[in-house]
């Protein structure tokens, strides 16, 4: 298993792998399948009103974008080993808290995170970046505390629980 002490998302080792197996295929043979079409089409004659070859330019735009994304998320990423089992709330601990009067479970992570738990559970998927991520990431069970939501609300928070990720 990898393990890391970089700064980035929180992943598991499959989802690490997986999104690895798609930046290969991606940058790789889906790149040159695009180009290849984007050819395809400018030899069809006038680009101007040649769908075709916008379409093929878009999708081209789209997969450099993923591409972008995937290196800048798997070269940062933390993989492997979920956290210690003390309570804190950190990166690849699944947490149960009270946020606004209602109880609600979710993982400190990746969102890349979420396709791996697809077969098992609707877990969701917060980012340790995200407001009430960043919020909560430090804390034990049984702090309380508030958060300052996007709209510029303050949501109040109890820690309830906070247990590693077992995929």
């Amino acid at each position: 298993m990898t393990t890391t002490n970089k700064t980035g998302a929180w992943l598991t080792q499959e989802a690490y792998d997986r999104l690895k197996k798609e930046l290969d295929y991606i940058s790789g043979p889906y790149r040159q399948e695009i180009v290849e079409r984007i050819d395809q089409a400018r030899s069809e004659g006038d680009l101007k009103e040649n769908g075709g070859y916008h379409a093929a330019r878009e999708e081209q735009g789209k997969n450099e974008g993923r591409i972008a994304h995937l290196k800048a998320l798997l070269e940062n990423a933390q993989v492997g080993e979920a956290p210690a089992d003390d309570g804190v709330v950190e990166a690849g601990m699944v947490v149960t808290a009270e946020i606004a009067g209602e109880e609600m479970t979710f993982l400190i992570g990746s969102r890349e995170v979420a396709e791996d738990l697809a077969g098992g559970t609707e877990l969701e998927v917060f980012s340790e970046k995200s407001p009430m991520g960043a919020a909560i990431s430090g804390h034990k069970v049984g702090d309380e505390l508030t958060y300052a939501a996007p709209n510029g609300k303050q949501i109040p928070v109890r820690i309830i629980s906070a247990k590693p990720f077992e995929a």
